[in-house]
């Protein structure tokens, strides 16, 4: 696989984002429709998939200490702007967000489960007093299939079927082999979306550490790490730097972070760990950017199979990535970097995903913890066995099996979720 084929997926799949990318998704939409519609919005209804009502429910949303698509949807048709795609809520005001909450209190703002298979689609349809505009979204976060305008389609498209930006033929080529050789031969200085990623997570990271947001996963982490009664050593650095990222970003931050696959949440987890680790080892900058580089794309290769959205959680994809760049700053070569895979896959495999809230910085912190311990015992030799449930002797067969056990043994499991959160007492 060629050099510039990597370096195309990490450009395609690596994408700045503000706010978790579901909302942001339905935000986008409606200020798309917003473009074609030059009276004031007096309505507007979002229809969407289990997976993006499940993700857009309960997290906060950017520059605001709200929650909501009815809210969302609201908020960008009013005052998005869909040139900045997943940045489309980066200049909202506090005037902005007041009349979004008017629409939604007024139920001029609405939102239901829309009738489809695909596991990611947004429908916004926006209306004035006498015209309206209906934008479609399906697959991948940003990519508009349909706009149709008082019943005339005047654009369609898309990429129909594709979840993600990167080719089908470019992520088939990829293997654990192929990415450690690209990571351990390229220049650095040619990762240069991956250097901003380190800088951009990070900060939110920091960020998450100095403020109160959220759960305070991270920050309780630290504090207890002061108090003494958690150690200063690498797992607790690592949980604590991921895990504030995410408290940060799901209480609605303002701070952008690179996403990774289409989630800002697996970004930071496939981010933030290697770069605590590498802060602990006294890594030189060119080698943090290698280990980052190789947690960027094992998550990827695994998330081209597991799929942009899955009833199980995608922080033990983005775990498993970090998993093998910690491996990496260890000294840890091919064997021990898929020895890492197996031990992650074999013991965060089933988490599930109830949706992008909060407690997903937990989650977070979990598998940071368990990416530290499988790098640990991957770097001496120490691996789960072939014997051991779905695990393989081949860690590629290992990725293959956990994707099956996402993609085809949780169908139910979505329905079932979004169920309790829609119909709690």
């Amino acid at each position: 696989m060629e050099k510039h084929s990597f370096i195309q997926i990490l450009q395609n799949e690596l994408v700045v984002a503000l706010g978790c990318t579901e909302p942001v998704a339905i935000a986008l939409a409606a200020a798309k429709a917003k473009t074609y519609l030059p009276d004031p919005i007096v309505r507007i209804t979002v229809k969407a998939s289990a997976g993006i009502i499940k993700n857009a429910l309960a997290v906060g949303i950017p520059g605001t200490e709200l929650t909501g698509i009815d809210f969302v949807a609201a908020l960008g048709a009013l005052a998005g702007n869909a040139d900045k795609q997943l940045e489309v809520l980066a200049d909202i005001t506090s005037a902005d967000i007041a009349e979004a909450q008017a629409m939604v209190e007024q139920g001029t703002a609405t939102f239901e489960l829309a009738d489809t298979p695909r596991k990611l689609y947004i429908e916004v349809i926006a209306e004035t007093e006498d015209r309206y505009a209906k934008v479609v979204i399906t697959d991948n976060h940003t990519n508009i299939t349909l706009i149709e305008v008082d019943g005339k389609v005047v654009e369609s498209g898309g990429c129909a079927n594709v979840s993600f930006k990167s080719s089908k033929e470019e992520r088939g080529a990829l293997s654990i082999d192929a990415i450690v050789d690209f990571v351990n031969t390229i220049d650095p200085e040619e990762l240069r979306l991956v250097k901003q990623s380190i800088e951009l997570n990070r900060k939110a990271g920091l960020d998450g550490l100095a403020h109160s947001y959220g759960l305070e996963v991270g920050k309780t982490i630290k504090e207890n790490v002061q108090r003494g009664i958690l150690s200063d050593d690498l797992i607790s650095h690592a949980m604590a730097l991921a895990a504030a990222g995410s408290d940060a970003r799901m209480a609605g931050s303002s701070m952008p972070v690179m996403a990774n696959s289409g989630s800002g949440n697996q970004g930071i987890a496939a981010t933030n760990p290697v770069i605590a680790a590498a802060e602990k080892l006294g890594t030189s900058e060119d080698k943090l950017i290698r280990a980052v580089a190789l947690s960027h794309l094992v998550t990827i290769y695994i998330k081209s199979k597991f799929g942009r959205l899955s009833a199980l959680c995608g922080v033990t994809v983005s775990g498993t990535g970090a998993s093998c760049g910690i491996t990496y700053l260890l000294g840890g070569g091919k064997s021990e970097i898929k020895g890492a895979i197996q031990n992650m896959l074999g013991n965060v495999t089933g988490m599930m995903c109830d949706g992008a809230k909060g407690g997903c910085a937990m989650k977070v912190a979990t598998c940071t913890s368990a990416a530290v311990q499988s790098a640990l015992l991957a770097s001496k030799g120490m691996t789960i066995s072939s014997t051991n449930g779905f695990i393989e002797n081949d860690a590629e067969k290992t990725i293959d099996n956990f994707c099956r056990i996402g993609n085809e043994a949780t169908s139910d499991i979505d329905n079932l979720i979004l169920d309790m959160m829609l119909n709690k007492e």
